[in-house]
């Protein structure tokens, strides 16, 4: 599983919070964020939409965010190169082409 994964570690005692969609709404997702120890935050199928505060815009979460930044990039939104260490030169060069706009502007 992705959680699983992680790499960044939380000190011990920090109580963690996992927020996520509609589409993991069933029982064994949730059992699954348990047994990790986060405490899960997710929204039921069929709950509606909450407003925003009046002049703020949603948030968007921080994945959607970056995979949109990646998504600008053409060269990797459709992959055409054949050997891996292209591709993955290409991600790296985007990843620092966003870290510098962010820096920058």
């Amino acid at each position: 599983m992705l959680l699983d994964a992680r790499i960044v570690r939380a000190p011990g005692a920090v109580t963690q919070h996992l927020c996520l969609d509609k589409g993991n709404d069933y029982v064994d997702a949730e059992r699954a964020v348990c047994r990790r120890r986060y405490i899960p935050h997710i929204r039921r199928r069929g709950e509606e939409r909450r407003a925003c505060r009046r002049g703020t815009r949603p948030r968007r979460w921080v994945v959607e965010r970056v995979t949109s930044w990646f998504n600008r990039c053409r060269k990797l939104l459709i992959r055409w190169e054949k050997k891996a260490q292209n591709y993955l030169g290409l991600v790296h060069l985007a990843a620092a082409i966003i870290i510098w706009r962010a820096l920058v502007g």
